[in-house]
Formats: structure tokens, C-alpha cells, sequence
């Protein structure tokens, strides 16, 4: 089948499952092999008689759902934003947590794939912050719509090509070799990972900061969109963080939100 079937599919049925087709425009590639293999383990010949089949059978959404999950996953992806949580951004989170007689620190990496994101982070917290707090403790929960990649995350285990953008002395102190990749070492494995569609649910509590990068802002439609970060606005404390993808804005509509100053992608909730 030619690309402009495939894409015509893509943009009528997206829509339908609250996805935008803009989001999908470089990686539609990535979906279409999905799509055939899905379609040869059906018996259809073609895209028509997909169709029909999602017609007749309801539950088949839910499959075609599960196969326009994106994710792009490494540890440290985007180093800059990385570095302002370094920098400006945890150390401000910390103080005012400590300042509230709190001995947590809570995130919430949201769309978290197979667990970089949140373990680079418990890793950079441990290393290189927790000795300036050393009464203040990080609990992060991750969630994801993807169990597959939910069992990799909770597995740890990584092959080099994720760790490129780590730098040396976090992948020393948070990484150790095992069977030809590395394995995330036990003291920064106190990771939650749950299994959830952020359409649906989200974790209880409050959080210091939440990162939600490149899932809602790119692949949802803009109503689903909205009412998805407010949600996630909604669980965000006071004068909380807010990250997003580098080439992402928050949609037009949330309120409450200011960039930090000082750092890409990231946005301040407004204090009461």
C-alpha cells in the first residue's frame, strides 16, 4: 500500500481516538509497519477491510489505540532541561519544601516509556542534590499506557545507546555493567511505576513537579489536550513545576502557569 493510503487512514481514524495527525506527520512510518503486522495477524488484505473490521468490532480501537503510542525514550533526552532542573528548579523546589517542614520532595513523570526519564532523575537527585537537602527525600511515581514498556522500566536495564547524553559521573555512580548493557543500581531503583493511560487516570497527591513531555502536547487533540493538563495542572502544588517538551506549549486555555525563568520547557504554577 502507497504512503498516502496509509496517511489518509491515519488522519480519519486519529481524530476518533483523540489523536492529532500533526503529531504523526514524522513518524507515521513507525505506526504504518505497526499497522501492516497488525493487519497480516487479522487475515485483511487491506485498509478497507480494516475498516470494516473496526466497525464490527468495537474492541479493535483499543489495539489501533495501543499502536499509535510514540515513545522515544533515553536517559538525560534533551540535556538542557536537565540541567535547569539541576540548576534552578529542584534546588528551588527543595527549599520550599524544607521551608514548609515537608521531607518530601514528589514527582511524577508522566508518558515515562521504559523508565529513563525517572530514573535519571532519582540519579541526579541522589548524586548530585541530596547532599545540599540532606533532610529532604525524592519519591517519584511513573506512568505509562504501554505494560511492555512498563516491564523494561522495571527491569532497568539499558543498552549504551540510551545513556549517550548521561554524563560520565551520573552513569558511573547510578549504572553498573550486566550482560552487555548497564543496570541501574539498586539505591536509585525506588521508582513507582504504574500502569495507566493519562486519558483515564492519574496518580492521588500533590506533586513538586511533574514532567510530561512530548505525549499529550504532541500526539493528543487539542480538546484532549486541555483537559488532560489540567488534570495534571490540578495535582501540581503551588509554585510547582511543570515540564514539557522542548518544542511543546502549554494549550491555549490553562491558566495558572509562568515560564521559569531561566530554563526551556519549564513552567511555574502560580503560588495561592
Amino acid at each position: 500500500m502507497r504512503d498516502a493510503e496509509w496517511t489518509a487512514f491515519l488522519q480519519s481514524a486519529l481524530p476518533q481516538l483523540g489523536r492529532s495527525w500533526p503529531g504523526y506527520r514524522k513518524v507515521r512510518g513507525l505506526v504504518c509497519k505497526r499497522l501492516a503486522r497488525r493487519l497480516r495477524s487479522l487475515g485483511l488484505a487491506n485498509l478497507d477491510a480494516y475498516r470494516r473490521h473496526l466497525a464490527t468490532h468495537a474492541e479493535e480501537w483499543r489495539h489501533l489505540d495501543a499502536l499509535c503510542g510514540v515513545p522515544i525514550s533515553r536517559f538525560y533526552r534533551d540535556r538542557g532541561v536537565f540541567d535547569a532542573l539541576e540548576d534552578l528548579v529542584l534546588p528551588a523546589l527543595a527549599g520550599a519544601a524544607a521551608a514548609q517542614s515537608r521531607t518530601t520532595l514528589d514527582c511524577w513523570s508522566a508518558g515515562c516509556a521504559s523508565g529513563e526519564e525517572p530514573y535519571a532523575l532519582a540519579i541526579l537527585w541522589t548524586v548530585r542534590l541530596q547532599p545540599r537537602f540532606p533532610r529532604v527525600d525524592l519519591r517519584i511515581v511513573a506512568t505509562d499506557l504501554d505494560e511492555r514498556l512498563l516491564a523494561r522500566a522495571r527491569a532497568g536495564r539499558y543498552t549504551a545507546s540510551s545513556l549517550k547524553e548521561l554524563p560520565e559521573a551520573l552513569r558511573i555512580a547510578g549504572l553498573e555493567p550486566a550482560d552487555g548493557g548497564w543496570r541501574v543500581r539498586d539505591p536509585f531503583r525506588r521508582v513507582a511505576f504504574r500502569h495507566q493511560d493519562l486519558r483515564e487516570a492519574m496518580p492521588e497527591g500533590s506533586f513538586d513537579l511533574v514532567l510530561c513531555r512530548n505525549v499529550v502536547l504532541t500526539y493528543y487533540a487539542p480538546p484532549v489536550e486541555l483537559e488532560v493538563m489540567q488534570r495534571i495542572a490540578d495535582r501540581l502544588r503551588p509554585g510547582g513545576a511543570l515540564v514539557v517538551g522542548i518544542h511543546e506549549s502549554l494549550p491555549e486555555g490553562l491558566a495558572g502557569f509562568a515560564p521559569w525563568p531561566g530554563a526551556r520547557a519549564i513552567h511555574r504554577r502560580a503560588a495561592d
